[in-house]
C-alpha cells in the first residue's frame, strides 16, 4: 500500500489535497509525523523516513518518493483515472511537466529570496526575480482559467500554494489572485481542511 508521511498545516497538504481530487484517499496510508517548524515547535520524527525528516515523503513498496512536484507527478500518473494531470502522449504532458519543475524550481526559491528580502544579480539570474516569476503566470492566467488552459491539474494545485497559504504576503495580479481564489475554493480544499484540522 501506498504510504505518505504527512504533517497538518505543511507543504504536504497540497499532496493531501491532490489525493482527494484523484479519489485516492483510501489508497493511502496517511501517517502523521512531527516536522521542525519555522516558529521552533515540532522536531525531527524518528517515524519519518524522509532523508531530511521533511514532508511530503511516499512510499511504495521499494520506491520512495520526495519533492510536492515529483510526488504529484507520480500519483498522477498512478492515478490517471483522476485526470489531474496529462499522461505520456497527451500534447499538455510537455507543459504540464513544465509547471511542476518551473514551481520546484523558480516560484518556491524566489518567494523565499523575496520574503527574507535577499538580493543578488547571480540570485535573480539564476531563479528569476519575483516581478518576473509573477509576470510569466499573470501572462498566462490573463487570458485562460488554468495553468494549462481549460482544465484543472496538479500543477495549479502545488503553484498556486504560496498565493493561497501566504494570503497578501505574496503579491499578486487580479489574475493570479483570482486563479489561487479558484483554486482555494474547490471542493477538495475544504476537505483537506477538515482532515488537517
Amino acid at each position: 500500500m501506498l504510504t505518505l508521511f504527512h504533517s497538518p498545516k505543511s507543504r504536504s497538504t497540497s499532496i493531501l489535497s491532490l489525493l482527494i481530487e484523484l479519489d485516492a484517499l483510501d489508497e493511502v496510508e496517511i501517517r502523521h509525523v512531527t516536522i521542525p517548524r519555522q516558529d521552533g515547535s515540532g522536531g525531527r520524527d524518528p517515524a519519518n523516513p524522509h532523508p531530511e525528516g521533511k514532508v511530503p515523503y511516499l512510499v511504495n513498496g521499494h520506491d520512495h518518493i520526495r519533492e510536492r512536484g515529483a510526488i504529484m507527478l507520480y500519483l498522477t500518473d498512478l492515478f490517471p483515472e483522476g485526470r489531474m494531470g496529462p499522461l505520456p502522449g497527451d500534447p499538455k504532458r510537455g507543459e504540464y511537466l513544465s509547471w511542476l519543475f518551473w514551481y520546484q524550481g523558480v516560484v518556491e526559491p524566489v518567494a523565499v529570496l523575496e520574503f527574507t528580502g535577499l538580493k543578488h544579480p547571480a540570485l535573480d539570474a539564476t531563479f528569476r526575480d519575483y516581478a518576473t516569476m509573477l509576470a510569466r503566470l499573470d501572462e498566462v492566467l490573463t487570458r485562460q482559467p488554468w495553468l494549462l488552459g481549460d482544465s484543472f491539474s496538479a500543477a495549479d494545485l502545488l503553484v498556486a500554494g504560496p498565493f493561497i497559504y501566504f494570503g497578501d504576503v505574496m503579491k499578486s495580479t487580479p489574475a493570479v489572485a483570482e486563479w489561487a481564489g479558484r483554486v482555494q475554493s474547490r471542493p477538495s480544499m475544504a476537505r483537506t481542511a477538515e482532515l488537517d484540522g
